[in-house]
């Protein structure tokens, strides 16, 4: 075993994300909580205190972009160690080599960080650098497992792998079984170089939340992380937005300023319902100095006077409200990453993919639920505008006062007023 210091000047966090995948083309720039899975992978290395460069391996423009804007660095792998048949590893040790490179200082130990993992918290690749620090060559993220395996051999009829099948033991009086969840890997930097292989030596085994392990390799996988990503990041801190990550808040009128409902009279004219709650949210946006917008597919009066009455600009009948909101923010200077969009249903999903924040309200289709970096507890025209506004001010919404950092699932963080 190599004695190391118990706090290495250089860890290295490198995370693989070629721009080829055959079961879910495009993966690695998939949303899950309407965030890429390579940029999710970069926030969780950046989260980890042991971490001190995080770099991204790529074959892929679009992917070194993201990279980058998430503040990681960008090695851009050759061709040849960027097809199916190339490993991990080998994207590993090129990247390694390149940093060494680039920046004239050896690394003393280095993480192989998986996209596939969405669920990766900043905990567990901090866990497994720390456990090479501490003298492990090699540390593992590793999940609680208690099933029973089976293989099913050519010649037929199922056999018992890690379990005689003619016992059927109780849980607490078996072993307990340990899965690997392929999220995070640390090694010792000079060892990894001699064994080309991220096992070798003695490896420590971190524990992680199983119910946070789940690899994306189908597009079944990549549908069940974005039913979870509105429970499970909610978790986490900071998976709600402050008002030092936003700019601007731009918010659709149908089902998310209202409840989706519309009256008509015998005259044919048409009503909806609003909450006053939310007004007062709004109000409190504008005064904290946040550019504001109702952005609609509808064109009806009733939009437009409820936008003159809360004193924001109005965008209707738009069909392509993903080109308004680019231009809008092209024409002030905002950056879409710096922008919150709140929707509930299919046509706000390419404001999602535009804006940095994109927000369901808790009664939104389930697709726009699953691609939504947040979603609220309060339903559309129950109070959801008034609920983002307290994310970003705070309860008493002047900007001041601790902000709750996850809202309990199923209970409204603030109270409709």
């Amino acid at each position: 075993m190599t004695v190391r210091a118990p706090h290495p000047a250089r860890v290295l966090a490198v995370v693989p994300a070629r721009g080829g995948s055959k079961g879910v083309p495009g993966k690695n720039l998939a949303t899950v909580g309407g965030v890429p899975l390579v940029v999710r992978a970069v926030r969780a290395c950046r989260a980890a205190p042991h971490v001190t460069d995080v770099i991204v391996s790529t074959d892929d423009p679009a992917i070194a972009e993201a990279a980058r804007l998430a503040d990681a660095e960008v090695v851009l792998r050759p061709a040849a160690l960027a097809d199916d048949t190339a490993t991990s590893e080998a994207a590993v040790l090129h990247a390694l080599d390149a940093h060494e490179s680039r920046h004239g200082h050896p690394v003393d130990v280095v993480l192989l960080v998986q996209c596939t993992s969405p669920f990766l918290t900043g905990a567990d690749v901090d866990a497994v650098a720390a456990a090479v620090a501490r003298g492990a060559d090699t540390a593992v993220t590793v999940a609680p497992f208690h099933g029973f395996v089976w293989r099913d051999p050519a010649t037929g009829g199922g056999t018992g792998v890690n379990h005689d099948k003619a016992v059927r033991p109780r849980r607490q009086d078996r072993p307990q079984d340990l899965l690997e969840t392929g999220a995070a890997y640390a090694m010792a930097a000079p060892g990894f170089r001699t064994a080309r292989h991220r096992f070798f030596g003695r490896t420590a085994l971190v524990r992680t939340d199983a119910a946070r392990v789940l690899e994306i390799d189908d597009p079944h996988d990549l549908a069940r992380a974005r039913a979870l990503a509105p429970l499970l990041d909610a978790e986490r801190p900071g998976a709600l937005p402050r008002r030092t990550d936003v700019d601007a808040v731009v918010l659709d009128f149908d089902g998310t300023q209202t409840d989706d409902r519309v009256l008509i009279d015998s005259d044919g004219r048409e009503t909806v319902a609003v909450h006053r709650g939310d007004g007062l949210g709004i109000a409190a946006l504008r005064e904290a100095g946040l550019a504001l917008l109702v952005l609609s597919t509808e064109r009806n009066p009733v939009v437009a006077a409820r936008a003159r009455k809360l004193r924001i600009p109005v965008l209707h009948g738009i069909d392509r409200k993903d080109l308004a909101l680019k231009q809008w923010c092209e024409e002030r200077g905002i950056a879409p990453e710096r922008v919150l969009y709140a929707g509930n249903d299919v046509n706000d999903l390419p404001c999602f993919a535009l804006a940095g924040w994109p927000v369901a309200v808790a009664n939104a289709h389930d697709v726009v639920r699953g691609a939504a970096r947040a979603v609220t507890t309060a339903r559309g025209g129950d109070g959801a505008i008034r609920e983002i506004a307290t994310w970003l001010l705070g309860p008493s919404l002047d900007g001041s006062g601790p902000v709750p950092d996850s809202p309990t699932p199923g209970n409204s963080s603030t109270p409709n007023s």
